[in-house]
């Protein structure tokens, strides 16, 4: 992207949270020259060039019901014929928003790795409490009933399990190292042609196109991939009937991913061990699912990557990117508009 005209700063929209720690980030940047809007001070229509659109803005928001305060934002975002760039908090860009700003040509970077280490840690707690069997202990507790796992078959030892984990970006390499620690065997799967032509293929790396061979191996099925429409429903009823009836799913990537309907089947025929799920495919999840009370199943409201450390790590992020792009250089995270 060409360098905007130096004779005019540049214009930032700006949530009211945010744009007092951009000021602050850029206090000591002469180099930089910018006009930052605090968007609810904004009318639609207003022209601006670029924008951030941080945490503290989507909120409570989802892809699928959007509160007011986001939708105003969205607005502004929509009524400028002047936009250029936008950052965003996430690492994904599957929101309506992001593809329609796209379509108009709008360049959208994303914050891939800036929660990795979080979304894993949100991974690995959903893993070791399934292996663990905490969801049965904490419904005891609930029911104030000591009631130890010795009396009931013996977890297996997490150490020399197999994990699949599907996914070779930042959350998918942190969730395998985790688990290494642990004495986990990892298979990494990815998309990319060059796994393709890996040879041997026993070198815990492979194409999707082996996952079929690879599930039976698999006590653990986690999937750290982005939503697009290779991934979208892959994990369907005919991939999940290949995992050993002892394993367990993971989803702290999309809920589209996966087809609901025969994740459901699969835990109510004891198909799968468990599952620990953070996404679905329509949020908020509805309580009429049958997935909030199964006994098996940890439910979390899509909160794998909230931490107050990542707000910090988007903002300087965005800032190193409005250098580059300040500088007419290439800006981080780019993402492309799938066909």
């Amino acid at each position: 992207m060409a360098p905007p005209n130096s004779s005019s700063p540049l214009r930032i929209l700006l949530s009211p949270k945010s744009l007092p720690e951009v000021q602050a980030l850029l206090k000591n940047d002469t180099k930089i020259a910018v006009e930052l809007f605090n968007s609810q001070e904004q009318n639609p229509g207003v022209q601006f060039d670029a924008a951030l659109i941080s945490r503290d803005v989507t909120s409570t928001s989802t892809k699928q019901k959007i509160i007011p305060a986001t939708q105003a934002f969205y607005d502004l975002l929509l009524g400028t014929s002047d936009l250029r760039w936008v950052q965003i908090h996430s690492a994904g860009a599957d929101r309506q928003i992001y593809l329609d700003l796209m379509k108009r040509g709008v360049m959208v970077t994303g914050s891939s790795g800036v929660n990795a280490p979080i979304v894993m840690q949100n991974a690995l707690a959903g893993i070791l409490m399934l292996a663990r069997h905490f969801p049965k202990m904490l419904k005891a507790q609930s029911q104030r009933q000591w009631d130890s796992l010795i009396n009931y078959p013996l977890p297996p030892d997490l150490c020399g399990q197999t994990a699949v984990v599907i996914g070779r970006g930042p959350i998918g390499t942190e969730i395998c190292r985790a688990l290494e620690v642990f004495g986990v065997n990892t298979i990494s799967v990815g998309f990319h042609s060059s796994l393709k032509e890996r040879h041997p293929k026993d070198v815990g790396a492979h194409h999707i196109s082996d996952l079929n061979q690879i599930l039976p191996k698999a006590q653990w099925l986690i999937l750290a991939c982005p939503l697009s429409p290779e991934t979208r429903n892959l994990i369907n009823r005919d991939v999940l009937s290949l995992l050993p009836r002892e394993a367990h799913l993971i989803n702290i990537a999309r809920g589209e991913i996966v087809c609901e309907p025969d994740l459901i089947e699969a835990l109510n025929h004891q198909q799968l061990a468990g599952a620990y799920l953070d996404v679905f495919a329509c949020e908020p999840l509805d309580v009429a699912s049958p997935l909030w009370s199964m006994d098996n199943v940890i439910v979390t409201p899509h909160s794998a990557g909230h931490s107050l450390g990542n707000e910090n790590r988007v903002l300087h992020l965005f800032v190193e990117n409005l250098r580059a792009l300040m500088q007419g250089e290439k800006l981080k995270n780019q993402i492309a508009l799938d066909a």
